[in-house]
């Protein structure tokens, strides 16, 4: 574990979001280098299909980025349309 220095305001948007969904922090910040970290290795990726593979990786065990980077998700469904 190590210390991560940030500017005041993404601290206070850190505890706003946090706040807002039931998250610490911390947890709020870890959530959004994980998904930070997905999307720029899958870049095709909606946010919806970015926590799909943020729980495929939790039930597996965890985040690793050796796997993540292996990894090749499952093609979209579904149009392009709608990407957040």
């Amino acid at each position: 574990m190590g210390i991560v220095k940030i500017s005041d305001l993404m601290h206070e948007n850190l505890r706003v979001a946090g706040n807002a969904l039931s998250r610490s922090i911390n947890a709020q910040a870890e959530h959004w280098m994980r998904v930070g970290m997905l999307t720029e290795m899958h870049p095709e990726l909606d946010y919806r299909e970015i926590c799909q593979l943020l729980i495929q990786a939790e039930l597996a065990g965890g985040l690793d980025i050796a796997v993540a980077v292996s990894t090749q998700p499952a093609k979209p469904r579904g149009s392009s349309a709608g990407k957040h």
